[in-house]
């Protein structure tokens, strides 16, 4: 059934893309891929889907190998004014696998709902220097094992520069309240993305440093990961964006590898 419902996502998505669509209004800009949030916000009554077909990690510790699988993340977006936006998102299904060491364990099901609000507080189309602010919350919605079962919130702050044409920097950081491993109570977590995007044609090529800190009670924990992404918007199709992505691990803490790939379409 979950196999079927993102089939048929993805037959709604690209229906229609063969049709003339004029270029109004903004240029699209998505949040995928990469982990960077980009601080454009959608033209007003415009909706958005970006969805990954598939987002796999992979990570070797002490000999135990843990293997991640998302199919269909699934992130959502409406123009609510001209300097705000709505976004919902969701994975329908994600599978986390561990095998060595010991006896295999395997845990599936969808994971947890985040609604958030983006306010552009300079330059909404994403020129020049554009600057927003993003709050969320996360509900608790997932399968035991994959979501977090308790409520999580946080804010997100990203700032593009343009430094030239085709070149252009970008900044994320981003502050959360994250629920304790333990199943009471919470504590502080954030991470912050630092990216250069150069534009060749209608490629979007990206390169990003990118480093997590969670101050569970627990242990403390530190990710950081070096990232590559590439996003094609055919020319004759403005509102359709094909990507892939691959990051790599630069400490124990942090996944191995990870691949994914998906697309966004706006309507």
């Amino acid at each position: 059934m979950k196999t079927a419902l993102f089939v048929g996502l993805i037959a709604v998505l690209l229906a229609g893309a063969s049709l003339a669509q004029a270029e109004d209004g903004r240029s699209l800009c998505a949040n995928r891929p990469g982990k960077g949030s980009p601080p454009c916000v959608l033209d007003q009554g415009r909706f958005q889907v970006e969805v990954s077909g598939v987002d796999y990690s992979r990570d070797r510790t002490a000999g135990v190998t843990t293997e991640t699988t998302l199919i269909g993340d699934l992130g959502l977006r409406y123009g609510l004014t001209p300097t705000l936006e709505a976004e919902l998102a969701w994975s329908p299904y994600e599978q986390s696998r561990q095998h060595g060491g010991g006896p295999s364990s395997r845990t599936s099901g969808a994971g947890d709902l985040t609604l958030g609000f983006r306010k552009s507080l300079a330059n909404p189309d994403g020129s020049g220097v554009s600057v927003a602010i993003q709050p969320f919350v996360t509900a608790p919605t997932g399968h035991s094992g994959i979501g977090a079962d308790a409520w999580q919130g946080g804010v997100v702050v990203p700032v593009a520069i343009a430094l030239s044409d085709s070149l252009g920097l970008g900044l994320t950081t981003e502050v959360d309240v994250a629920a304790n491993s333990s199943g009471h109570g919470s504590h502080a977590a954030g991470s912050f993305v630092v990216g250069l995007g150069k534009a060749v044609g209608p490629v979007s090529l990206g390169v990003e440093l990118w480093t997590g800190v969670d101050d569970d009670p627990a242990g403390r924990t530190t990710q950081a990961s070096f990232d590559l992404s590439a996003a094609w918007v055919p020319q004759s199709l403005p509102n359709l964006q094909f990507d892939v992505g691959l990051n790599a691990g630069l400490n124990p803490d942090t996944p191995d590898l990870e691949a994914y790939c998906g697309l966004a379409r706006r309507f």
